[in-house]
């Protein structure tokens, strides 16, 4: 069962939501700091981490319809939209990034939603998965959004990824700080210590995986997404192509660049 978008609201808008926010924002930002030009779709309630994105072409948020949906942004004109996560209503490779919050964990159909995000996602495309960790201490805080449905490790998590079709790329950490309202000042000390000395104990792991697309799929045995020091730090994908610029003038669809994966 999903927490309302109400529930979801009232965490974010206390301070221990906020500084959520912000350390989660900060890995994202590191992750994905250029996003000029670049189509962005938010997946769960991604809604908090979707500022900073002025320069992108298009940022869509999709809620599900279990959860409920909240217009945003708040001034301007609205690019949130209610879906259903098993069919999302977007056009095939639409998107070059999704973000994926509070929107795992709660899924009836976990592998379901991920081929729904490989569906919409575009060849090189990126996408990161912000899901509770198994190990840390907010995955049982059921007072905050992370508290609720299922937590996963790096290993669940990566062979998930693989069964929608998508590779790891990185992985990264967040949220040591234990979840109550009086560590929110000591945040970012728990994060710097937290992250040199019990790194397996962090709140929240983030997950990048792309989307290749093969003609036939490699037999070598798949390889562990590897650990970036500080943030996620992906290669950038090929340039991204112009929706008037699909087709050349005789017809021939141009050949996407391929995106250089780090292991």
């Amino acid at each position: 069962m999903r927490r309302d978008v109400l529930e979801l609201r009232r965490f974010y808008a206390t301070p221990l939501g906020q500084a959520v926010r912000e350390m989660v924002g900060r890995k994202l930002a590191e992750a994905w700091d250029n996003p000029k030009g670049l189509d962005f779709l938010g997946l769960g309630y991604a809604t908090p981490f979707l500022e900073g994105l002025g320069s992108a072409r298009r940022v869509v948020a999709a809620m599900p319809g279990a959860q409920g949906v909240e217009a945003w942004p708040h001034d301007g004109r609205n690019r949130a939209c209610l879906a259903d996560e098993a069919a999302l209503p977007f056009a095939n490779a639409l998107f070059d990034r999704i973000l994926v919050v509070h929107g795992l964990e709660e899924s009836d159909d976990p592998t379901q939603f991920l081929r729904e995000v490989w569906r919409v996602l575009a060849p090189s495309g990126r996408v990161i998965i912000v899901a509770a960790s198994r190990l840390g201490l907010w995955s049982d805080a059921e007072k905050t959004p992370f508290g609720h449905g299922r937590p996963y490790t790096r290993g669940q998590l990566e062979e998930l990824v693989r069964q929608a079709e998508l590779e790891p790329a990185a992985w990264s950490r967040a949220l040591y700080a234990p979840p109550l309202e009086w560590t929110v000042g000591w945040a970012e000390a728990f994060e710097q210590i937290g992250s040199r000395l019990w790194p397996q104990f962090s709140g929240l792991i983030l997950l990048e995986a792309v989307k290749q697309t093969f003609a036939v799929k490699p037999k070598a045995p798949p390889l562990r997404a590897k650990a970036m020091a500080g943030a996620l730090r992906p290669v950038p994908a090929g340039p991204i192509l112009e929706p008037a610029a699909r087709f050349d003038k005789d017809g021939v669809a141009p050949r996407y660049g391929s995106a250089a994966l780090e292991s």
